[in-house]
C-alpha cells in the first residue's frame, strides 16, 4: 500500500519534529518500522514524481519529465505489474499522468479508480478553477471512468471513505491500494473541526496543519482497518510526499508567498532542485518483515518502490526495460548500505546530483514564491557544492574549495541527462 500526500514539508511530521502539529497514526506507523532521512522525490513537482514512483524510472525515461505531460501506454506501473500476478489494484485520490482514455488509470493496471485527473481540485466543489484563460474551470470527480457528484464533501474524507471500501471489498486476496492524498496541496481547506485542534497557530500553518490532521486522522482509520481484519503483519505500507511544501502564492494569503508548510532545516521550496524541493519524508513499514524503530540514513527515492514491492511479491523486474531503482528491502532489514552510487535531476533548467555527503546544483533556484526566487543563481553559485552533512541547508558554496569534486560530480551529471535523454 501507498500512502502518498501532497506538498508535505519535509518537516511537517511530529515524527520530523513538527511540535506544532498533530500526526499521531503517521508517527504510530513510522515507530512501527523505517523512516528514511535521507529519502528523496525524483523530481520537485507533481506529475514527473508520481510518474518516477509508480514506474520505477527516472521521470525522463519514464516520459513524464514535467507537469502537464500523460504518463505513456507503454509503461509499466506497480499496479500493472502486480495485477499480472493477481493482485487487485485501486487508486483513490489524485492521478495528475493524463486523462485521455490510453492515460487514465484504469488503462495503467488498476481495476479501481475514485479520484480527480488534474493538478488540483477545490476540495468541495472537486473543479479545477487553475486553468484560466488558457482552460475554464471544470468539474474533475471519477469513479472509474464515470463522471460522479459529490459536492459538499470534504475530498480528503472522500478519500478515506473509498479506500475503506476497496479494503472491504477485497481484504480476502492480495491486493495493492494507492491513496494519493492531494493534502495539503492547495486550496487550502479544511472543514472547521480539524482547524479548531490548532487555535495557537497564525491562520496560514494553522490551515496547513488542519489539512495535515485530516490526513493523519485517515491513515489511523485506515490502519485500524487492516489491523482488525488481521492482515497489519503481511502489508507493506509505504508513506511519503510527491515533493518539497511549496511556496506559491495562490497556496498563502494576500496574494503573498505561501509560508503554511515547513522544508526545514533545508533550502528551497517546490519546484526547486535544492533540497527543499526535493528531500520528501518516507516511512516503510511491514511488522511481519521490517523491525521497528529504525531511523535509516541511507540515500534512496521513489524509484525504489516499485522494484521493493515486486521483490516483495515475489516478483522479477520487468525484462524490457532500465528499472533506475533498486530494492531497498536489505537495507532496512538486514542494515545494507544504500544501493545507489548517486542520485540525479533534472528540471526546470536545473541539473543536480547527490553522491554520499555530497551534492551539486546547476543552475539551481529556490522557488520561493518570489520573482526572484525564479531566477537561476547566477555567478559562482550557478554551482553550487554542499556537504549534506555538515550543511543540509545547502547555505555554504564549496565549489572553490574542492573543484575537482565539482568537475566530477558535473560529468557525471551530464553523462547522466546525454544518456538517460537517448533512452
Amino acid at each position: 500500500m501507498i500512502l502518498l500526500t501532497d506538498d508535505h514539508g519535509y518537516h511537517d511530521l511530529g515524527c520530523q519534529g513538527a511540535g506544532d502539529l498533530k500526526t499521531p497514526n503517521l508517527d504510530a506507523l513510522a515507530a512501527s518500522g523505517a523512516r528514511f532521512v535521507n529519502w528523496y522525490s525524483n523530481a520537485p513537482m507533481c506529475a514527473p514524481a508520481r510518474g518516477a514512483l509508480l514506474t520505477g524510472r527516472y521521470p525522463i525515461r519514464a516520459g513524464v519529465p514535467q507537469n502537464g505531460l500523460p504518463l505513456p501506454p507503454s509503461e509499466l506501473t506497480i499496479a500493472r505489474l502486480l495485477k499480472a500476478l493477481g493482485y487487485i489494484t485501486g487508486l483513490v485520490g489524485k492521478w495528475h499522468l493524463g486523462s485521455t482514455p490510453e492515460s487514465l488509470p484504469n488503462a495503467h493496471g488498476f481495476d479501481f479508480f475514485f479520484g480527480f485527473l488534474s493538478g488540483c481540485i477545490d476540495y468541495y466543489s472537486h473543479r479545477f478553477y487553475w486553468g484560466e484563460p488558457r482552460v475554464v474551470n471544470y468539474h474533475d470527480l471519477w469513479r472509474n471512468r464515470t463522471e460522479v457528484f459529490e459536492d459538499g464533501q470534504y475530498f480528503t474524507e472522500l478519500v478515506t471513505r473509498e479506500a475503506l471500501a476497496f479494503i472491504e471489498r477485497n481484504w480476502r486476496r492480495p491486493f495493492f491500494l494507492y491513496v494519493a492524498y492531494n493534502a495539503p496541496h492547495y486550496p487550502m481547506h479544511a472543514p472547521a473541526r480539524y482547524v479548531s485542534r490548532f487555535p495557537e497557530l497564525e491562520w496560514e500553518r494553522r490551515m496547513y496543519a488542519a489539512m495535515v490532521a485530516a490526513v493523519d486522522d485517515s491513515v489511523g482509520a485506515i490502519l485500524s482497518l487492516i489491523e482488525k481484519l488481521g492482515l497489519r503483519d503481511n502489508t507493506l505500507i509505504f508513506f511519503s510526499s510527491d515533493n518539497g511544501s511549496t511556496a506559491e502564492p495562490r497556496a498563502g494569503l494576500n496574494q503573498k508567498p505561501a509560508r503554511g508548510g515547513s522544508n526545514h532545516p533545508f533550502r528551497g521550496w517546490k519546484f526547486s532542485l535544492f533540497d527543499g524541493g526535493i528531500h520528501v519524508p518516507a516511512i516503510l513499514s511491514w511488522p511481519g518483515t521490517v523491525p521497528s524503530g529504525q531511523v535509516v540514513r541511507e540515500l534512496a527515492s521513489h524509484v525504489d518502490l516499485l522494484p521493493t514491492v515486486l521483490m516483495a511479491a515475489g516478483a522479477p523486474l520487468p525484462p524490457d526495460r532500465t528499472i533506475d531503482g533498486r530494492n531497498i528491502l536489505p537495507v532496512v532489514t538486514q542494515g545494507a548500505p544504500s544501493p545507489h552510487e548517486a542520485l540525479f535531476w533534472s528540471s526546470g533548467g536545473q541539473l543536480a546530483v547527490r553522491r554520499g555527503r555530497w551534492k551539486l546544483v546547476k543552475d539551481g533556484f529556490e522557488a520561493d514564491g518570489t520573482p526572484e526566487g525564479q531566477r537561476k543563481l547566477e555567478g559562482e553559485d550557478a554551482l553550487f557544492l554542499a556537504d549534506l552533512e555538515e550543511d543540509p541547508g545547502e547555505r555554504r558554496n564549496l565549489r572553490r574549495n574542492r573543484p575537482d569534486l565539482v568537475d566530477e560530480l558535473l560529468t557525471l551529471a551530464e553523462k547522466w541527462l546525454r544518456d538517460i535523454k537517448r533512452s
